[in-house]
């Protein structure tokens, strides 16, 4: 199902002289387009109409969006991109390469004559290919704020992507309206956009905190390789239908990491749970079935098995689907308090983020903001 693809950055090629990366980029890359597939194929009038009533849902979800947040973001900053699964692993093969980069620079100072030993480079592009290639099949749209350095001069400061194949995939199997999902979709998506053009320093602060977790990354090889064995002898453990407990994503942090990570947790469900709020609280208004689309979609999020649902916990992907929960909880049990203007509070600063704590409480956030 061809769409036109990605166009951001590119996977740099280097000579043969040059040190190898960390990842082994194009690696990642190839093994993540194996792995996805290309999805549901549709013939060339059929793609075409669904990627032009994508955009154009994209589009009308804006002015939903910003009327019931009374949020306001920019326009032109941050465009709609129809992609296929290949073009979302490309962009977010771009995205973890930038964000790495330091990590990169630092373990490369560590190892003998600054490189990284290539073997360990091919070995973490598989393992980074899998993860890529199995969310490529799931994502319907994504909300990217860490562009390539290379898409910047455009004047870009975000990019929404919306995943073509799967959202047909996913409208098929639930047995929906194809105009109202995608336009249901949109909606979470949109708000995302909205999110971070309308307060101009989440960006920083989220890159801020990621940097936390990369810059306590352990340097010595010995450890690195300790913390992964360890995990590796946990997913027989994450594999039981019983099994609960941390990921495999857990299991390799520092504690220093996880401190920053529960915070970052805590403002993911922020996001994700205030675009559900959004999505569910406009719906009716624009999306006819929205009550059938939710029920529907609700049960499939919850009833993965097999293979799917092992590497949703190894990926620790169980606790994002519980983020949309607590964080939409947090949302309506802050609007109940002080309503729409008072929530929005929470975009005021970065101090007024609420900590891992106060998601699972709304009236302590709200007795500490609005006192």
């Amino acid at each position: 199902m061809a769409h036109g693809t990605y166009r951001g950055g590119v996977i740099a090629q280097v000579s043969a002289d040059s040190p190898p990366d960390m990842v082994d980029w194009g690696l990642a890359v190839s093994t993540a387009r194996r792995m996805a597939g290309t999805g549901p194929t549709l013939d060339s009038a059929g793609t075409a109409a669904t990627v032009a009533e994508l955009r154009d849902c994209a589009r009308r979800a804006e002015t939903f969006v910003a009327e019931h947040t009374g949020l306001v973001a920019s326009r032109g900053t941050a465009p709609v991109v129809v992609v296929d699964r290949s073009g979302w692993i490309q962009a977010n093969a771009d995205a973890f390469r930038l964000l790495l980069g330091p990590v990169e620079e630092r373990l490369r100072e560590k190892r003998p004559g600054g490189r990284w030993d290539g073997l360990g480079s091919r070995i973490t592009g598989v393992e980074v290919g899998l993860m890529l290639g199995f969310l490529a099949s799931k994502v319907l749209g994504q909300y990217d704020p860490f562009l390539a350095e290379s898409a910047r001069h455009t004047g870009e400061e975000g990019r929404l992507l919306l995943v073509a194949p799967n959202v047909v995939e996913v409208e098929r199997q639930l047995d929906v309206v194809p105009r109202d999902f995608r336009m249901w979709v949109c909606l979470h998506e949109e708000t995302h956009r909205v999110q971070f053009g309308a307060v101009p320093w989440m960006r920083d602060h989220l890159r801020g905190e990621i940097d936390l977790v990369l810059a306590a990354t352990p340097m010595e090889l010995g450890e690195l390789l300790e913390r992964l064995l360890s995990a590796v002898r946990s997913v027989a453990d994450l594999a039981r239908p019983s099994a609960e407990g941390p990921s495999l994503l857990d299991l390799v942090q520092t504690p220093e990491q996880r401190e920053v990570v529960e915070r970052l947790s805590a403002v993911m469900a922020l996001l994700e749970g205030h675009a559900d709020v959004v999505m569910d609280d406009v719906g009716p208004e624009v999306v006819p079935s929205v009550a059938t689309i939710r029920a529907r979609f609700s049960r499939r999020r919850d009833s993965a098995i097999g293979l799917s649902r092992l590497f949703r916990r190894l990926l620790g992907l169980e606790a994002k689907m519980r983020q949309y929960r607590e964080g939409a909880a947090f949302v309506r049990g802050v609007y109940d308090r002080v309503g729409m203007e008072g929530f929005n509070a929470v975009w005021s600063s970065p101090q007024a983020l609420p900590s891992p704590a106060e998601i699972a409480d709304p009236g302590a956030w709200v007795a500490r903001v609005h006192g």
